[in-house]
């Protein structure tokens, strides 16, 4: 109370006069105005912050398509350690995913060093198979587009977008409102984090299929049950490692509930494998639509 006493004061230290009543008014009032206008700027901020964690939740995927020609600003280091830990400990790669949020206020990276990287890897698989094919160099041009924007990037985009569908939909624990200010956008899935967890589960996919079938290519398509039973179990393989890493990728998110049932596509993908045995090869099949041989 003593540091407010003297503004409620006159200016010569009694209220009792007109003048100084006043002057302590006006004190008192812009004392007042201070304090109104720095409460309404922490709620404009407050509800700025809130607009900002929507934003960057709906344009990180944008962001990060806009650092492609940034190469300075991408750290392929860690990349590099994601893509290979993808393949022999996938869960570490998520256990840093609650920090990103803490760092970056957002559960998607905005690197795209990783896309880099596997379009490269993927440059490198569709020359390879270009000339086991004996491709024209036109040909082999082609086979590289398709691996990538229709393989890669369309697939990851259409799984990515139903993920961030059902995921929300169904997958969403109900979280307790303590807080009305709280921004519900923060226990929704990120579409651009359900882009990132597809493109996770397309390099293990990528390294058992478009790289592992390439010694075995005069193997898988032999009419015989044992190269049948190879070039199936290879896509068995796959399937069940992309299943995985997209479920794991989704647990990793503490709002979500139900996750496994993430894991129900393992139930049709077993129960075809055990049905292809029967003399369905599928590795001949999709060789013959990809190069018609």
């Amino acid at each position: 109370m003593s540091t407010i006493l003297p503004l409620t004061g006159g200016g010569n230290g009694n209220g009792s006069g007109s003048g100084g009543g006043g002057s302590g008014n006006s004190i008192y009032s812009s004392y007042n105005s201070r304090k109104r206008s720095e409460i309404n700027w922490n709620s404009i901020n407050s509800i700025q912050g809130g607009n900002n964690n929507s934003r960057n939740n709906s344009n990180g995927l944008y962001l990060m398509l806009k650092r492609l020609t940034k190469f300075r600003s991408m750290d392929f280091e860690l990349a590099f350690w994601q893509l290979t830990y993808l393949v022999v400990a996938p869960r570490r790669v998520y256990k840093q995913t609650y920090h990103h949020k803490q760092t970056k206020n957002q559960w998607a990276r905005d690197d795209p060093a990783m896309l880099l990287l596997i379009s490269g890897c993927l440059i490198v698989s569709g020359i390879a198979w270009s000339l086991l094919n004996q491709y024209t160099f036109l040909q082999t041009i082609l086979t590289i587009f398709l691996f990538i924007f229709r393989d890669f990037l369309l697939f990851s985009i259409i799984i990515s977008f139903l993920l961030y569908l059902i995921s929300n939909k169904l997958l969403l624990s109900i979280p307790l409102s303590i807080n009305n200010n709280n921004n519900d956008d923060d226990n929704k899935v990120e579409f651009s984090y359900s882009f990132d967890v597809s493109v996770n589960s397309f390099f293990p996919f990528f390294l058992t299929i478009y790289i592992g079938l390439l010694p075995l290519y005069n193997l898988v398509i032999r009419d015989n049950w044992i190269c049948l039973w190879v070039g199936n179990t290879l896509f068995l393989i796959a399937s069940v490692q992309y299943v995985y890493v997209t479920y794991l990728g989704y647990v990793a998110l503490p709002f979500i509930a139900r996750s496994e049932l993430l894991l129900s596509p393992l139930l049709p993908i077993f129960g075809g494998y055990l049905l292809s045995l029967l003399g369905f090869n599928i590795s001949k099949f999709i060789l013959q639509v990809y190069f018609g041989k």
